[in-house]
């Protein structure tokens, strides 16, 4: 594991605002400890990072749960030695994490294997076999394959299969941030949203599902296996004593139930309702807003809980995302990195600067960034159209990025047709966010202006938010949010470059799915990838 250190000196309102809280964002790389003010200020992190994941069998992604509890405790108790007098003031602690990353955890609290993270490929054996009734209803929406991927890549399915042993002994079944509550807690209390995975979760109603629903069927877990569920904002318990020798907060200190890292990265950038929605520029793309009204974007895929009490996250991704500048980067920018690091700087900052080099539209060229299929679309190939003899590697490049914001776009308007209202800005974060051009970009497809905050670190902040709320720092998650979130930077949409964009992503970008899906049925039967289950 690799410590990296931040600090951030802040306005002399410090001295004013002693009250502080506990954020602790646990990833896919890394766990960060983050201290923040009743204001929203970033006041000093800690950053463990760590392998994403150790690969037993191709396909396979592991990952030793120890490794997120040591990395925690090593982030705290370095922030807490360079900032003791404000670690005596916190009031508060929050945990937000990964989703979809389980852990099996025995009666004495003991983990009982690796956590299978959300990037593992394994699959298990589906087993439920819907009645007639229930083929011609999943039939009717195109979910009949949707219900036999979600089974097969449910990991309790695949632990039962497999390790029966394993799923016998198992106390509790967590997501990483229900580990980390109860290591900090003692108790198994999870926060209802956190839930998101491959888990029986009823979405609508915000709780555990029946015995007999669809939920329960494909997903199988014995409610005795699963953690007590609460509130966003509630108290989940306090620092035992253990744990206050171990991360060096103080025993007795409220942990307080937050979301899941999307989740509060969506209030991480002030997104409190269906008029504003947050762009996640990550590995995993993704657009979100917030609603008090349950609806669902895509048929038969949920709505989320969101961090707010009473609240959902609409929700459309794009599974690989972001991560297509790392391929990109892979395989065609070997002179970039090496320029990259004759300058001492990201090879991504050198990557961007391709941006400027060419014209909005790419010169025709478009990409449709389905580089892993998803559930409604599991025959579903990228595809990168348009090419003559005019490009050069900064128009693939460029295209790539308007392609994941055309893709985003698509996203965002099923949001809209599903709550019936209309996104008048939008908020961005994620590493492709610290890009001026990606973000002006995102401006001109979307036509709509974007923002950016103060904080890059949108997910500990919206658990800081959560926390302030929980302790009562502020009286409620308006408030909060009005308090602590601030944005450095809007982007404003050229009226030529939008007009451009609407009409390639009218006449064009939606149209290629729909011309290409038998194609990518085809490719798929021929050499059998995608998978079929």
């Amino acid at each position: 594991m690799t410590s990296y250190t931040y600090s951030q000196k802040t306005e002399s309102s410090l001295s004013d605002t002693p009250s502080t809280v506990i954020s602790i964002d646990c990833g896919t790389q890394s766990i960060r400890v983050m201290l923040f003010s009743s204001k929203g200020v970033l006041i000093d992190k800690e950053q463990v990072s760590y392998e994403p994941y150790i690969s037993p069998k191709p396909g396979w992604a592991e990952q030793d749960p120890e490794v997120f509890w040591n990395g925690l405790c090593k982030a705290s108790s370095a922030l807490k030695e360079r900032q003791p007098d404000l670690y005596h003031s916190v009031q508060g602690v929050g945990v937000t994490a990964q989703r979809d990353s389980m852990i099996n955890i025995d009666i004495s609290g003991k983990t009982l294997r690796p956590v299978i993270t959300w990037l593992d490929q394994r699959k298990a054996k589906p087993l439920y076999q819907p009645n007639p009734f229930m083929k011609i209803a999943l039939s009717m929406f195109g979910m009949s394959e949707a219900v036999k991927k979600i089974q097969s890549e449910a990991k309790c399915n695949w632990i039962r299969q497999n390790q029966p042993d394993i799923w016998k002994e198992t106390h509790k079944y967590l997501q990483v941030s229900g580990f980390l509550n109860y290591r900090l807690t003692g108790k198994f209390i999870d926060s209802v949203a956190s839930q998101i995975g491959h888990i029986p979760f009823d979405y609508r109603l915000m709780r555990w599902a029946k015995q007999n629903s669809l939920n329960m069927m494909v997903c199988p877990v014995e409610h005795s296996k699963l953690p007590e569920l609460v509130l966003p904002g509630e108290e989940i318990g306090s620092i035992s004593k253990e744990a206050a020798i171990a991360t060096g907060i103080n025993a007795g200190t409220p942990v307080i139930a937050c979301g899941s890292d999307k989740g509060c990265e969506t209030i991480g950038v002030g997104v409190l309702n269906p008029s504003m929605a947050s762009l996640s520029f990550g590995t995993t793309a993704t657009v979100q807003t917030t609603t008090k009204r349950y609806c669902e974007p895509l048929k038969f895929m949920p709505a989320y809980p969101a961090p707010i009490t009473g609240h959902y996250n609409l929700e459309v991704e794009i599974f690989r995302g972001f991560w297509m500048i790392t391929w990109f980067k892979n395989e065609f920018a070997q002179k970039e990195i090496e320029a990259a690091a004759a300058r001492g700087v990201a090879p991504e900052i050198v990557m961007n600067e391709m941006l400027n080099k060419t014209s909005p539209g790419s010169m025709g060229l478009i990409v449709q960034p389905y580089w892993g299929p998803g559930l409604k679309t599991p025959s579903a190939k990228g595809a990168i159209v348009g090419f003559g003899d005019v490009h050069k590697k900064a128009h693939v490049y460029r295209a790539v990025i308007e392609g994941l914001c055309y893709g985003l776009l698509d996203g965002l308007n099923k949001i809209e047709k599903a709550c019936g209202t209309t996104v008048k800005m939008l908020a961005v974060s994620g590493g492709g966010s610290q890009s001026d051009a990606i973000c002006q970009i995102a401006a001109d497809i979307f036509n709509r202006p974007v923002l950016r905050g103060n904080s890059f670190e949108t997910s500990g902040l919206g658990a800081a938010i959560v926390a302030a709320k929980g302790v009562g720092i502020h009286n409620s998650f308006e408030s909060a949010i009005k308090a602590m979130v601030d944005y450095k930077q809007r982007y404003n949409p050229n009226p030529a470059n939008a007009r451009l964009y609407q009409h390639l992503f009218s006449r064009v970008y939606t149209k290629l799915y729909p011309s290409l899906e038998k194609i990518y049925e085809e490719i798929r039967d021929i050499t059998g990838y995608p998978e079929k289950t």
